[in-house]
């Protein structure tokens, strides 16, 4: 299993429930992979608008999983209009 590191944020005014059923959504596209450690980052000043949003509320998550299942949680993510951007990086330096 590789080293990842997912970032993404999602609309500030949203409610616990939703942020929950995004990181079960997660969890269950992981599959055989382990979240290492999941960092609430809280509300940031984005650099530009997205969706008419100034500020999103950001959540960092290490994990480690087979590099297979990056495309399935790709596609998760982009299809829950609740995350409104992420981004998932390799961490080599975590293997």
């Amino acid at each position: 299993m590789k080293a990842y590191e997912l970032l993404y944020f999602v609309d500030p005014t949203c409610n616990e429930e939703t942020r929950a059923g995004i990181m079960k959504r997660i969890e269950v596209a992981l599959g055989d992979g382990k979240v290492d450690s999941v960092e609430d980052w809280g509300k940031r000043k984005l650099a530009f608008e997205v969706d008419d949003l100034t500020e999103g509320d950001y959540i960092l998550i290490n994990f480690h999983a087979d590099p297979t299942v990056i495309a399935e949680l790709d596609r998760v993510l982009r299809i829950n209009d609740a995350v409104k951007r992420h981004m998932v990086v390799r961490r080599p330096d975590k293997d």
